[in-house]
């Protein structure tokens, strides 16, 4: 495993971390606890040691998951996690901005992961105006001088945009978390930039585009399964584009003999503003495909 240095934060993450969306129930499989166990040991067994999740992957239901899966061995993990929302059942979310509501979330997530730190909290998904907001980021900085926050981010919702990037050292944003893949490259005309010039960490989410490059799919498969967020949010024309796109990628590009996922994940991890890349997984051959992408 490699690692590298999450910018300002000092943060010394594995380019592989392990994304937990999956956890929350909206990828069309739930999750026993024994089952999140086994992931989180044969990642740390691979030497991952980032694990990101969010507060409303479930109702802080991937947060604690990942609790009980990280007992005893918190110190190996550097956790990642978020805030903004309440989760109130599949695909149904409200936002929560206001400073109580977030000091609320923080204290669930805390609870939730069975500890007393996260070494990165991160403005999930928000506006501009959202950001934007000087009390927010005093009450977080106070949390960060008590000790139950390490370092702050960002996981940017619009990574087209160039707002919430340009501010981030002004309200101690020190890591910023975008979309970034091989089908989706508009983040290197904005933040990636943006990101190597304020010396910002970098997690780039979806790096598989939502599974569409795992190599799993080929062009006239149905998208997902039933509670699968995909199959809800997707049409059959845009899944059906992408899944052209993704053939031709693997016919014009895939290298003789490689994995089109860990292929895909090393592609990201290429570029030089990125820390680490953090897909997903339902299993451990999937981790162990994605986990190959450091070499």
């Amino acid at each position: 495993m490699e690692y590298r240095r999450l910018g300002k934060s000092e943060l010394q993450v594995s380019v592989v971390g392990l994304g937990t969306w999956q956890f929350g129930g909206e990828w069309g499989k739930d999750f026993s606890p024994e089952e999140v166990c086994d992931l989180v040991a044969r990642a740390k067994s691979l030497d991952i040691n980032l694990i990101d999740t969010a507060e409303c992957y479930g109702d802080h239901l991937s947060e604690s998951l990942i609790g009980q899966a990280i007992k005893g061995q918190r110190d190996h993990w550097i956790v990642a996690t978020k805030f903004g929302h309440h989760y109130h059942g599949h695909l149904q979310r409200t936002e929560h901005w206001n400073v109580r509501n977030v000091l609320a979330q923080l204290e669930d997530s805390l609870r939730a992961l069975k500890t007393d730190y996260i070494d990165l909290y991160q403005f999930h998904s928000g506006g501009d105006a959202d950001f934007d907001q000087q009390e927010l980021w005093t009450m977080l900085d106070k949390q960060v001088r008590a000790g139950k926050i390490r370092h702050l981010g960002n996981s940017i919702g619009d990574h087209r945009a160039s707002f919430q990037a340009s501010r981030s050292c002004e309200v101690g944003v020190s890591v910023i978390q975008a979309v970034y893949n091989r089908l989706d490259r508009s983040a290197e005309e904005t933040i990636l930039q943006q990101a190597q010039t304020l010396d910002l960490g970098v997690l780039a989410r979806e790096p598989l585009a939502n599974g569409l490059l795992s190599g799993k799919y080929l062009p006239g498969v149905k998208a997902g399964v039933v509670n699968d967020w995909r199959s809800a949010s997707w049409s059959t024309d845009v899944w059906q584009d992408r899944l052209r796109e993704v053939d031709r990628i693997r016919r014009e590009e895939l290298p003789e003999d490689a994995h089109l996922a860990p292929w895909a994940l090393a592609w990201v991890l290429k570029h030089p503003a990125v820390g680490a890349v953090i897909p997903g997984c339902k299993s451990i051959a999937q981790l162990e495909a994605n986990a190959a992408a450091a070499d």
